[in-house]
């Protein structure tokens, strides 16, 4: 990767971004130095400008950034990195440094919540219980929530139609999940199909 350090006086902009939800977390400065230990640490480290030294992000809060991947633009001049944090990234307790009304991407994290509760089963759960009833439940559960979504559009309220839109989706993703699948692959294909 060769990163245009002079165009910039020695700085490069990066942009943080979580690697699972795509959410935008913060903007920071990188010199070679710092660039060259977030690489080989995969923990990101910026140049702090106000303090004028490197400045590795959760050194005090311990709300570190993971990388997962590392991507330059087009101009080489700004870096996208994408990470898993540690806990909220901002200074703030926030998740991001960019004030948002709600998390967009929950269903993102849903999924990952998921995941875990299959990767580390919780007894009480409900997760745990509908996974050991296995396929068949599954399935029958998102047929089920899925008229009732219809019955709720057709027949209820507007509060009944999200609650059982919440429900369906919610029962898709453990679907998924039970087969193997995920949200990305779903992505991918309908990018594919609208093509």
């Amino acid at each position: 990767m060769e990163i245009d350090f002079d165009k910039t006086g020695g700085l490069v902009p990066v942009i943080i971004q979580d690697e699972q939800t795509l959410e935008v977390l913060m903007l920071g400065y990188m010199n070679q130095e710092a660039y060259d230990k977030t690489a080989k640490e995969n923990i990101v480290t910026f140049f702090s400008r106000t303090k004028n030294r490197l400045w590795t992000k959760g050194e005090t809060s311990n709300n570190f950034l993971h990388v997962k991947s590392i991507t330059i633009d087009c101009d080489n001049d700004t870096l996208l990195i994408k990470v898993k944090p540690d806990g909220p990234t901002c200074h703030t307790g926030d998740r991001s440094c960019f004030k948002t009304e709600y998390n967009q991407n929950f269903i993102l994290e849903l999924e990952a919540i998921i995941a875990d509760r299959y990767e580390n089963p919780v007894e009480s759960s409900y997760v745990n219980k509908l996974r050991t009833k296995g396929l068949n439940k599954i399935a029958q559960k998102v047929g089920e929530e899925a008229v009732e979504t219809v019955i709720a559009a057709l027949a209820e309220t507007e509060v009944d139609m999200i609650n059982e839109s919440s429900d369906l989706v919610f029962h898709l993703l453990v679907l998924l999940r039970e087969k193997g699948l995920s949200l990305e692959t779903i992505a991918k294909n309908l990018e594919q199909r609208h093509k």
